[in-house]
């Protein structure tokens, strides 16, 4: 099972399994496909959002261990 954490940059988990991709855009980050945001760590992305980070590393690992 893969597992995410703060430091982890958001091409990887979105090449790991696109089915991710729900997470980040509930949170408003748009803009998947610019290769700014795909080098960004979900830590970063969270900071510049407003989003709590553990919340939603939280919730792509749940995601993730039910696959």
């Amino acid at each position: 099972m893969a597992t995410i954490n703060k430091d982890t940059v958001i091409g990887d988990i979105l090449d790991m399994d696109g089915g991710t991709a729900k997470f980040f855009i509930a949170m408003g980050m748009h803009c998947l496909g610019c290769p700014a945001s795909r080098g960004e760590t979900v830590e970063e992305a969270c900071a510049v959002h407003g989003v709590s980070c553990e919340e939603l590393v939280e919730e792509i690992n749940s995601y993730l261990a039910g696959k």
